[in-house]
């Protein structure tokens, strides 16, 4: 366990500026909130795998390949320092940490850990040319439906791009209720969902893991639709305060409850046909 130490060292004088950089900077944001917690919970997922883990690399020979992975970490990570460049040196923590894994206890002990070090690739600031290239018309989407939503079971409503206007009250779509991040959030909680249930079948994880998309759409249209009827009903000063908060809560457990929903029918179309199927093979 003492070859354990250095290696925890080294990793703390090169990301504990990193962390610090992020708390104080672009994770303190309501966009980038979720990265702390990201983190937290991919520690938690190595944690929780590392018996299972040490296990299953015992007696396993070490991997070469690591070195390459190493190197490359590292050289991301300089980069991504002196530039500037979160990308890079967020996301050269996976490479470093798939390298040491492979140099100290093999590809076994990789593919313990592949869930927890691929879950921390929603924790990684994306570029912000990228971010507002896909904001923008996920933001047009969602207002679009919100407001066609809302029309329809009568409410007075009407839309200029992002802008909707319900009675005497105008509302701003933002990047935090319909953007990017917020579909990263979601998806990253439909993967944890997948990942703690464990399906053996193999449809149902691919199923459920494509259809998180449109229930996180699904989700942010949601949000935004009670954002606008709790300004509706209850005036600027609810939308934008304490209840503003709550539509927040209100956006991931809608969003949970409608993966557990689908989940349940894909279990439930998955029986019926591996039912038909061993009828047939049976006949």
């Amino acid at each position: 366990m003492l070859i354990w130490l250095p290696i925890i060292a080294g990793l703390a004088v090169l990301y504990v500026p990193t962390l610090i950089d992020l708390l104080s900077g672009i994770w303190s944001s309501d966009e980038q909130k979720h990265g702390p917690i990201v983190l937290a919970i991919a520690c938690w997922l190595a944690w929780r795998k590392w018996p299972a883990m040490w296990q299953a690399s015992d007696a396993q020979p070490t991997s070469a390949a690591g070195w390459p992975i190493f190197v490359f970490g590292l050289l991301l990570y300089a980069i991504g320092r002196s530039q500037d460049i979160l990308l890079f040196e967020v996301g050269s923590l996976i490479w470093l940490l798939s390298a040491i894994l492979l140099l100290t206890r093999g590809v076994a002990a990789l593919k313990a850990q592949w869930f927890a070090l691929f879950f921390m690739l929603f924790m990684i600031p994306l570029p912000g040319a990228i971010v507002d290239a896909v904001t923008l018309p996920m933001k047009m989407a969602v207002s679009y439906v919100a407001e066609h939503v809302l029309f329809w079971v009568g409410y007075p409503i009407a839309r200029t791009g992002v802008i909707l206007q319900i009675g005497q009250y105008k509302l701003l779509v933002a990047d935090a209720c319909a953007g990017l991040h917020t579909l990263f959030t979601l998806e990253a909680l439909g993967l944890l969902y997948l990942n703690l249930v464990r399906h053996d079948s193999l449809f149902r994880n691919v199923a459920l893991g494509i259809l998180i998309v449109p229930i996180s759409f699904t989700a942010n249209v949601f949000r935004v639709m009670v954002l606008t009827l709790i300004t509706f009903h209850f005036g600027d000063a609810a939308g934008q305060g304490f209840l503003h908060g709550f539509a927040g809560m209100v956006l991931f457990i809608s969003a949970l409850l409608m993966i557990i929903a689908v989940d349940s029918l894909l279990q439930l179309f998955d029986k019926r046909w591996r039912g038909r199927v061993a009828a047939r093979g049976g006949a």
